[in-house]
């Protein structure tokens, strides 16, 4: 009697210590996930704006709310909950002022269906208000402060031309639409407002600057010898001279000068401390009959005093996926190498970067304070949740500690572990890397269901790091039982540009046979159950979905999102036919038998997979029209199938969670 009582008092010691099961990851609480778009510091350095993402369920919609995180007392103050999704708020010089757009900026009135007035918000940091500036009823493009908090430029879509053209056009055409004319419409206009600080409450005075024959992404005022540097766009990516950077002089506005001419399309741009030199960051996007290959994304500092252009981090393998300047010299770099975004620097362009060890994951996006140097960062891994940290200086990286909390559930969850797995693909022994998901406290199981999982792009990769989205869901299917494979296959980001471009002229085959051999592979394993095996992706992960059900009977079910079938029909019709051509290796009517032979419409019939299709409503990227052909296809042939639209959804489906 006595030892039984003394192994339950033991019993009940260790159980005082024993650490209470995490439960496991809901379907509600995926969706429940919070993600850190943007980030800045003020001129001051004493203040970090910070905005956040978050799903509305009454609301139906994805609410961006902006904070003002004071950094001495480590606490933040709303702002806005309102706050625009793509255009995003700046500080005045002066860091007194914080410029932003609210999200109904564009929206039609639809009692009237005419434009309604638009506004510029002012936040001061003094009295703690917001203030509209309105600017008429222009659809606003991009803004930008001047060299001091009175003055701010601002790039719209004038209205009033516009409705003066379609007059013009009425008149000649009634209510025939000229598709090209329609489409593209490829005007812009600059204006200067002139702000009143002491009464903000009055009208403001807007000044045009000048007009340009493109549409403009982004604006930023230079200092020096009083410029602004634009970036132009088209809302077809058809051709790259669409895509180029210009500088406007201030003192004469009719000069126009183009700054570059590449094939590529500039983002990021910001200037360097002493304003001499404009950095910015490319995505390429390469024409068919161009001189150049796609590649990685690349970070550039173009010297505006004599144009010379300098490529910054040369000699990095990988892709640079962001980068923010350091207040003495020289550049952070968020460089992406596998699986993994790490922070380096360059000092120079002469020199190597250096490795800042912190930890595995992902640095989605950091910041640095020219005034003082501190950091800012968004990071997240396959064990932690995104959160944004905060350090003084670069030797904090291992100790930063979190300065928001919105995601803390996550880190009471079960979450899958994984690990990265590599296989060779058979046909020319390239090694291919992937990430496995297990299921929860099944970690290295044998004989598991199988669930491969296709990352779009296909210039991104499969990473490690904590994102919980509509597109991006391994965690939760691992919660539920299956384990996920995510395969980066040729074409993804991270393994050099040669990887990168193997994809062409085989832009189906070829990826689709990495994968494949990975499936083999896993089950040469014991890893996986061959008889359990399922496949499904979105945008480039649904064109390979498509592809794969045409290749195998082993998959016993498929999800299918915003893919293609017919890759001459959607060259045709998507608003980046340009970037199709190159993979493909030039125009339909140039080489029709690599779009014949990497189409799934024409293997239809060796389809035996029952197939879940997803597409928005109105999807400009990858044609609604796809979907239906497969779905119908399909459905001739006794395959089971279902289609489901999203209504009023693009390519991305961000408007309702």
């Amino acid at each position: 009697m006595l030892i039984q009582l003394y192994l339950l008092l033991i019993l009940q010691i260790l159980s005082c210590f024993a650490t209470e099961a995490k439960p496991k990851l809901t379907f509600d609480e995926f969706f429940d996930y919070t993600t850190f778009p943007f980030l800045k510091f003020s001129p001051t350095g004493q203040h970090l704006l910070i905005q956040t993402r978050h799903p509305s369920w009454n609301a139906s919609a994805y609410e961006n709310t902006l904070w003002l995180y004071d950094i001495q007392n480590q606490t933040k103050k709303l702002i806005t909950t309102n706050l625009h999704q793509s255009i995003k708020p700046q500080w005045s010089p002066s860091g007194d002022y914080i410029a932003l757009i609210p999200k109904a900026h564009a929206l039609v009135n639809k009692t009237n269906d005419q434009q309604s007035e638009q506004y510029i918000y002012l936040y001061s940091l003094i009295s703690h208000e917001l203030f509209p500036i309105q600017i008429d009823k222009d659809i606003l493009l991009a803004f930008t402060w001047s060299n001091n908090d009175s003055s701010v430029y601002i790039a719209v879509i004038d209205l009033w031309s516009i409705d003066k053209e379609n007059e013009l056009y009425k008149d000649e055409w009634k209510d025939v639409i000229q598709y090209r004319q329609h489409v593209v419409r490829s005007n812009s206009t600059i204006y200067r407002i002139d702000l009143n600080l002491n009464n903000l409450s009055l009208p403001v005075e807007r000044n045009i600057v000048r007009n340009v024959s493109f549409l403009i992404n982004q604006l930023l005022y230079v200092s020096y010898e009083e410029q602004l540097i634009v970036s132009s766009m088209s809302k077809l990516v058809e051709n790259l001279n669409e895509f180029e950077l210009y500088s406007i002089d201030l003192r004469n506005t009719s000069k126009l000068s183009k700054l570059t001419n590449n094939e590529a399309i500039e983002i990021e741009l910001q200037l360097s401390i002493d304003g001499h030199h404009l950095l910015f960051l490319t995505f390429s996007l390469s024409s068919n009959k161009g001189k150049f290959n796609d590649t990685q994304y690349r970070l550039y500092s173009l010297n505006l005093m004599n144009e010379q252009l300098t490529r910054l981090g040369e000699t990095f393998h990988g892709s640079i996926n962001g980068y923010t300047i350091k207040h003495d010299s020289g550049v952070y770099i968020l460089g992406q190498l596998g699986t993994e975004i790490q922070i380096y620097t360059e000092q120079s362009s002469t020199k190597d970067l250096i490795h800042h060890h912190g930890w595995n994951g992902t640095y989605e996006s950091i910041v640095s304070s020219n005034k003082n140097g501190s950091i800012a960062f968004v990071y997240s891994s396959f064990e932690k949740p995104m959160k944004v940290y905060f350090i003084n200086n670069i030797d904090q990286l291992k100790s930063a500690q979190a300065i928001t909390n919105e995601n803390d559930l996550f880190t009471r969850r079960n979450l899958p572990q994984t690990k990265i797995y590599n296989w060779i693909n058979e046909d020319d022994h390239r090694v291919i890397e992937g990430i496995l998901h297990y299921p929860p406290e099944m970690f290295e199981s044998k004989n598991l269901s199988l669930l491969v999982l296709i990352h779009g792009g296909p210039y991104w990769a499969s990473l490690n790091r904590l994102e919980l989205a509509w597109h991006d869901w391994a965690s939760l299917a691992a919660s539920e039982g299956w384990l996920v494979l995510e395969p980066n296959y040729r074409g993804s980001t991270g393994y050099g540009d040669q990887f990168l471009n193997e994809i062409r002229y085989r832009p189906l085959s070829r990826p689709g046979k990495d994968i494949l051999c990975g499936v083999d592979r896993l089950i040469k394993d014991g890893i996986v159950n061959p008889h359990r095996l399922v496949v499904g992706g979105y945008s480039y992960g649904g064109f390979l979905t498509n592809w794969l059900i045409t290749q195998t009977r082993r998959f016993n079910a498929a999800l299918s999102g915003a893919g293609v079938v017919d890759y001459a029909s959607a060259w045709g019709m998507m608003d980046m036919p340009l970037p199709l051509s190159y993979l493909f290796g030039g125009f339909p009517w140039e080489v029709p038998n690599i779009y014949q032979n990497e189409a799934p419409i024409y293997q239809l019939d060796r389809i035996h997979t029952p197939t879940h299709i997803i597409t928005g409503q109105n999807d400009n990227r990858v044609p609604t029209s796809q979907s239906y052909i497969l779905e119908r296809g399909l459905h001739y042939l006794g395959i089971p199938v279902k289609l489901i639209i999203f209504p009023k959804e693009g390519h991305s489906v961000t408007g309702n969670p």
